[in-house]
């Protein structure tokens, strides 16, 4: 008996074999699948342009808007200072003549450079002469700062700065 070679014969491969492996590949591949589509849209927001014509004729107004902003010759100056958990913005805005501009409304936000649900607003306040401050809660990580300065309802200037919080 010790010495003996016992000859093991090979397993049949049965037509239910096949099918149970054949099902058990499927399934495996449909779970993946189902993974990584719940994983594809938690993470991304959806269709950035909805309709391209809007943006077509957004775009045309964005051009003409920037070439009268460039005419202005306006400065605008920020900075964003953290102090504890939050941070705060400020602005100096300025005419061609290097006179305050007093009579303008300030909007802030910073918006997240690849999810637009993460954009944050900053509430700015006149300080008089051109400044502008604001206070908001401390976010690390990449933004675009953008700066809107608003005249009479209509969008006068806008800056968009890439800003690393860390």
């Amino acid at each position: 008996m010790f010495g003996m070679k016992v000859k093991a014969t090979p397993k049949e491969l049965s037509g239910r074999t096949v099918l149970f492996s054949l099902i058990l590949f499927f399934a495996v591949v449909a779970g993946v699948n189902g993974i990584m589509v719940t994983a594809a849209v938690k993470t991304f927001g959806g269709v950035e342009t909805e309709s391209s014509y809007k943006a077509g004729l957004a775009f045309a107004r964005d051009i003409a808007a920037a070439n009268a902003q460039e005419s202005r010759h306006w400065q605008v100056r920020a900075s964003v200072v953290r102090s504890g958990d939050n941070m705060q913005v400020e602005l100096t805005a300025r005419d061609a003549n290097d006179r305050p501009l007093g009579d303008v409304v300030a909007l802030v936000r910073l918006a997240h450079p690849t999810n637009r649900r993460l954009d944050q607003s900053v509430e700015m306040t006149a300080d008089g002469a051109g400044r502008f401050r604001g206070t908001a809660p401390y976010v690390v990580g990449q933004w675009d700062l953008v700066i809107d300065l608003d005249q009479n309802g209509a969008r006068m200037f806008r800056s968009r700065n890439r800003v690393i919080l860390k």
